[in-house]
């Protein structure tokens, strides 16, 4: 197996919409929450005498060098635990990087051969707030994922069908030891009515916008350009093929919740021979202009203010022929009338002792 270029290393996986492996879970429409790139975090590994359990979270395929050793023997770039001489079984707690609905994970083995364990579960548990991890240790946990064979140096990927649970940490537990490379978390954010005051950014995944349309995604996922934070590398960001024909490649964004935009940032950041020409911003149910086609720079975070008068829940961006761009921020605040259907999703799926704890007074403010 081999290492993806740093030019194809993306966030999301890939689909079939650019040819080049399937998706049939569509993940690519799907943040992985437990990637460090988004903000997903490791906060307890019952063992990591090899290899550090933070590893795990790396939002970088997982690279091998079979010359690497260090004082503890081979180097992985993975998560490994000693060989256990009693019964028992290994495991780690990721906090997620937001809220969310667990649609699938990928249990990724990739370079573990001998060291992999040969069996894993996977678990959730709702702990709002920062707890400390003992809190998160002592938390109720209810299954996602089974206790499940794994396979060796490959991506374990499965659908998890728990449609009430929200979930801000996983546990992860192996069977009875060995290494795993990537622990990979997809899910639908559910938005914080907590984190929805003012003025935001509904186009943030971190918020619950997602991609829910695009032309092309060759190089990199669409899904990165709702990403936290700018983008450090080229493939941080959405880079379609060169187009040899007179259209022209489009991403569509379901935002966070509906809401009355007031202004935009479209930064192509990174990209510098491949950056689009132009861009343009439409309603994507209704076709109104939000923003004129307007010429980019490259290498360029742009400020556009939008020209918005009612709420829009899809955005059309539109980029002229081709090419990339790193980040896509849609600011806007939600109107009184779409609140509640927000704060009734969110309440719903909290557990009993999280909703009674819940502060009203900070939703919205």
């Amino acid at each position: 197996m081999t290492t993806a270029p740093p030019e194809q290393q993306s966030l999301a996986p890939r689909s079939l919409d650019h040819g080049r492996e399937a998706d049939p879970l569509g993940l690519a429409r799907l943040p992985d929450l437990a990637s460090a790139a988004l903000g997903g975090t490791v906060v307890f590994a019952s063992d990591e005498l090899f290899a550090d359990a933070r590893n795990l979270v790396s939002a970088a395929p997982a690279a091998h060098d079979p010359a690497a050793f260090g004082p503890r023997g081979k180097v992985y770039d993975g998560w490994e635990t000693r060989r256990r001489r009693e019964a028992g079984s290994d495991f780690v707690i990721v906090r997620l990087a937001a809220p969310a609905i667990v649609q699938a994970v990928n249990i990724d083995t990739s370079f573990f051969t001998g060291n992999f364990p040969p069996y894993a579960s996977v678990e959730a548990a709702t702990v709002m707030g920062y707890p400390s991890p003992e809190e998160v240790l002592a938390a109720a946990w209810t299954p996602l994922l089974g206790r499940t064979r794994l396979r060796p140096n490959t991506g374990n990927v499965h659908s998890i069908r728990a449609a009430g649970q929200l979930a801000t940490h996983v546990r992860l537990t192996i069977y009875p030891d060995g290494g795993v490379a990537r622990l990979r978390v997809y899910g639908e954010v559910v938005p914080d009515p907590r984190r929805l005051g003012g003025r935001v950014d509904l186009a943030a995944s971190l918020h619950g916008a997602t991609v829910s349309g695009c032309s092309n995604m060759f190089y990199s996922s669409p899904l990165n350009v709702l990403a936290p934070g700018r983008a450090a590398v080229m493939s941080d960001g959405w880079e379609t093929a060169r187009r040899r024909d007179e259209g022209n490649d489009w991403l569509t964004v379901r935002l966070a919740a509906p809401g009355v935009l007031h202004d935009t940032v479209i930064d192509t950041t990174c990209f510098v021979g491949n950056a689009p020409g132009w861009a343009r911003l439409t309603d994507a149910d209704t076709g109104t202009e939000l923003l004129s086609r307007t010429r980019l720079q490259p290498d360029t975070e742009h400020h556009f203010r939008l020209v918005a008068r009612n709420a829009v829940g899809r955005v059309r961006l539109d980029i002229y022929p081709d090419g990339g761009i790193s980040r896509l921020r849609l600011n806007g605040t939600i109107p009184t009338a779409e609140q509640p259907a927000i704060t009734d999703r969110w309440e719903v799926l909290l557990p009993p002792r999280e909703r009674t704890a819940v502060d009203r007074s900070e939703y919205f403010s």
